[in-house]
Formats: C-alpha cells, sequence, structure tokens
C-alpha cells in the first residue's frame, strides 16, 4: 500500500517504454499520415508525462508534517493521480475522437502501412514488459484477489494510474495495429480513423474509472477492507482491551490515521492504565507499519447512547 521500491519501479518501466514508444510512434505518424498512430503517439507521449506527475506527487507525499499540514502532505499523491486521470482523459481520449472524426470526414490513403505495423509491433513489446512490471507490485498488493476487486480496493492511487494506462495503451495498440492492418489490406483509411475513434472511447473510459477511484480517495477512505479487519482483529485479541467501540482509519496517501476507542481492561491505577495503552500502541505499530498516527480513547461507553 505505502508508495515503496515497486510502486516508483513500476512508474519507471512505464516511462522508460512510453518514451520509447512515444518517439517511435510519432515518426511512423508523420511517414504514413495514420490517424490511428498519430492517437498512439499522443497518448504515448501524454502516459510519459503522467509518469513524471506521478513521481513528483510520490516525492510531494513524503514531505514531513508541518505546522500547516499537521497530518503532513500524503494525500497529495491522490491529487496528481487524479490529475493524470484528467489529462488521459483530455490529452488523450479527447484528442484521438477529434483526431478520428476528423479522419472520417476528411479520409487521406496510409503511405509506407508497414512502418506503422513495425513500430506498433515494437511498441506492443515495449508496453507488455511494462505491464509485466506493473503486474509483479500489483500482484504483491492484492493478495490474491480479483484484479477488478483490487481496482476498487486499492488504495495506491500512483499504482492504480499505472496499471490503468498500461492496460489502455496495450489494448489502445491493438486497436491500432488491427485498423492499420483492415487500411492496407483494403486500401480503406475509413478502418484506420474507426480505430482512431475506438482508441478515444477506451481511453475516455479507462480516464473516467481512474478518476472514480481516485475521487474516493480525495474525499477520504480509510484503510483497505482486509486491513480494517485485522487490525479490529488485532485489537480484540489484546487481554489489555476490555472491549473495542470503535476503530477509525483515515488513509494519507502511504500512511495511515488511526483512531481507537475501547474500554481498558482494569489495572487499579492510572498509570499502569496509560502503560496498558502504551503496550498496545506500541504493537499496533509494529503490526501495521503504515500506522503513522494513532489516537488512543479509554472510555467506558461508545458515547452512542
Amino acid at each position: 500500500m505505502p508508495a515503496n521500491t515497486d510502486s516508483i519501479r513500476s512508474i519507471l518501466y512505464a516511462l522508460f517504454a512510453n518514451l520509447s514508444i512515444a518517439i517511435a510512434k510519432g515518426f511512423a505518424a508523420f511517414w504514413t499520415g495514420s490517424g490511428a498512430m498519430l492517437a498512439e503517439a499522443i497518448h504515448s507521449l501524454a502516459d510519459s508525462c503522467n509518469q513524471l506527475l506521478l513521481l513528483f506527487g510520490m516525492k510531494q507525499s513524503r514531505k514531513p508534517p508541518d505546522e500547516n499540514y499537521p497530518l503532513g502532505y500524503g494525500k497529495s499523491i491522490y491529487f496528481w493521480s487524479f490529475l493524470v486521470a484528467v489529462i488521459l482523459f483530455s490529452l488523450g481520449g479527447m484528442f484521438s475522437m477529434y483526431e478520428g472524426i476528423h479522419k472520417l470526414t476528411h479520409p487521406e490513403p496510409l503511405t509506407s502501412p508497414m512502418i506503422a505495423v513495425g513500430v506498433l509491433v515494437f511498441a506492443i513489446i515495449a508496453e507488455s514488459a511494462s505491464l509485466w512490471g506493473c503486474m509483479r507490485a500489483v500482484n504483491k498488493e492484492r493478495r490474491g484477489r480479483r484484479l477488478s476487486h483490487w481496482f476498487r480496493e486499492s488504495r495506491s492511487s500512483e499504482l492504480l494510474v499505472v496499471f490503468g494506462e498500461d492496460v489502455a495503451a496495450l489494448l489502445g495498440l491493438m486497436l491500432a495495429l488491427i485498423a492499420v492492418i483492415a487500411a492496407a489490406v483494403t486500401g480503406n483509411p475509413v478502418y484506420d480513423a474507426i480505430g482512431t475513434v475506438m482508441i478515444g472511447v477506451l481511453l475516455l473510459v479507462i480516464a473516467i474509472l481512474l478518476a472514480i477511484e481516485v475521487k474516493a480517495l480525495l474525499i477520504g477512505q480509510g484503510v483497505e477492507r482486509h486491513t480494517h479487519e485485522e487490525m479490529k482483529t488485532f485489537l480484540n485479541a489484546r487481554p489489555e482491551i476490555d472491549h473495542l467501540y470503535n476503530l477509525l482509519t483515515l488513509q494519507m496517501g502511504p500512511d495511515a490515521m488511526v483512531a481507537v476507542k475501547a474500554r481498558m481492561t482494569r489495572t487499579g491505577s492510572e498509570s499502569e492504565l496509560i502503560n496498558s495503552i502504551n503496550r498496545v500502541e506500541k504493537e499496533f505499530r509494529k503490526e501495521f507499519p503504515v500506522t503513522k498516527w494513532l489516537f488512543f480513547e479509554p472510555d467506558d461507553t461508545d458515547g452512542n447512547d
């Protein structure tokens, strides 16, 4: 969950792949006049910018707390991730839609389509390597869950964005390859235009799904459900706690804030009560290192009666 070397490595894989692919696609688009190839070149260039934004956001999220931001800057990674989704929507999806519609109304024949095919095959190989790197990090985090469940429940916005971009890029490349081959075989450039529009629709859908997930994190989600349940199980098993009333969590980028309200086992003295709480807090942080802030309230009622 926290921003770690796995997430950074996934972003760097994607950045290297997208930069090399963008250059190759741009050359092929200029040489062949393919709208689908131009859309893909813009898509890869936008993705490269997105990865730089994610790296910047991860750096910002690690800034220490200060007077103005007592809980730190962890949630700033959500802002940059949301911005990436907006860029994917505007530069990637909208441009592809515009270019596709333009090609439909003003079709132009492709020149040297085999260059485009060669570049797309290279791009598919490079993007597959990027997705492989991303999936290594995703598989460590998803704990056997389906990808769809992990996508909805993950709190690693940077990993969500890289995964979404890689999937969109690979599917977009396949669409572009099919469109270019169809246009070359039939001699009808309309297939290329249709492929460009389909790439635009794909990017819009991925961008909207990413924006929805990151928006939830911006508003303020707790830790993942399985982590929340593990925290409750841990606290209920502690002999120092007689009854757990409430457990509140808030994901703050790579870290989490936790608030506990519980009835403590009677100790006979105030100092022993304090020692009991300190022991629980120490073991809790050891068990859940994602916890950066831990607030413990001993009480004899849940306050909701």
